[in-house]
């Protein structure tokens, strides 16, 4: 049997969560999981809904300090968020259903640690920290650094997720994310990848970071993809020397949803679309958010994109 307590502060939150209890939030992964025979529920819950002060969307220096409760669809929807920070826009549109990005939150995403998730690989390329917390201690570590395997974090017993930290994005850069989806329906996705990008005064690309998501059992940086578009102009040759070393970073596995060797081809495909997008909105254009429909990438029950 299942306990379950609604903690009224932050302090009673951190005490129960010491004591073993699982914070829950939205619930769209737990419950889902629950259903589905994936994990049992937990002896103890501890919910998490009352504390507005870790739903918050602020700015941190030049930076954001997005709290843990914060639902997707909010970030979905932040102006800033899709101006400076859109590849995590991006991913966030991408999530679930409209439902589900009403109730899941960007805490109980990042400590799900899906390799699949769409909001990882924006914060990987985006540099995002994640700060946690438990009773009396404080501590804040790199994102890539978090995910230890699948639904697996270097988070210790009694530590909860109270935030992520976003530095200011470099001047003259944009960011976006893509994913492969058969459907505009409650879809993960089969990959995804995520790119930020550095304009330099002539047009070419002095920095660049892209991360793969569900290509490997936790996302993971692409330093061979990086590297063969820096200095170079983001045109077609360049291009698909990306796509290539995306598909030679990857770790695929083989499963009902696509083959690892289809896997392998599909994140060098989106990988080189991420880049051209972030390239672009580096440039000052307007790419709408999510980038998919950008790209008319997905297509509806019933219709085309």
């Amino acid at each position: 049997m299942t306990t379950f307590t609604s903690a009224r502060t932050l302090d009673e939150a951190l005490r129960a969560v010491g004591d073993g209890a699982r914070p829950v939030a939205g619930g769209s992964d737990l419950v889902v999981g629950a259903r589905q025979g994936k994990a049992p529920l937990p002896p103890a819950l501890v919910g998490l809904e009352r504390l507005e002060e870790l739903a918050a969307i602020e700015p941190d220096g030049d930076g954001l300090r997005i709290g843990a409760l914060a639902r997707h669809a909010d970030l979905e929807a932040h102006p800033l968020i899709a101006a400076r920070f859109s590849a995590l826009a991006d991913g966030s549109a991408l999530v679930g259903s409209p439902s589900t990005r009403n109730v899941g939150t960007l805490g109980g995403n990042v400590m799900n640690a899906s390799p699949a998730m769409d909001t990882g690989a924006p914060l990987v390329v985006l540099e995002a920290e994640v700060e946690l917390r438990a009773a009396g201690a404080s501590r804040r570590l790199a994102v890539e650094e978090l995910w230890t395997g699948p639904g697996r974090t270097a988070a210790e017993p009694g530590e909860l997720c109270v935030a992520v930290h976003v530095p200011a994005p470099p001047a003259g850069s944009g960011s976006a994310y893509v994913r492969l989806e058969y459907r505009r329906a409650m879809e993960i996705a089969v990959v995804g990848a995520a790119a930020r990008v550095e304009l330099a005064g002539d047009g070419t690309i002095a920095a660049c970071r892209i991360a793969l998501a569900a290509v490997a059992p936790t996302i993971i940086r692409a330093p061979g993809a990086e590297q063969a578009i820096v200095g170079s102009l983001p045109a077609p040759q360049a291009l698909a020397a990306v796509a290539a070393a995306a598909s030679e970073a990857s770790r695929p596995l083989s499963d009902l949803r696509g083959s690892e060797a289809y896997r392998r081809h599909t994140i060098g495909v989106v990988a080189r679309r991420a880049v051209e997008i972030a390239a672009r909105r580096a440039g000052g254009e307007s790419v709408p958010i999510p980038a998919n429909r950008a790209r008319g990438i997905g297509v509806p029950f019933g219709g085309a994109a």
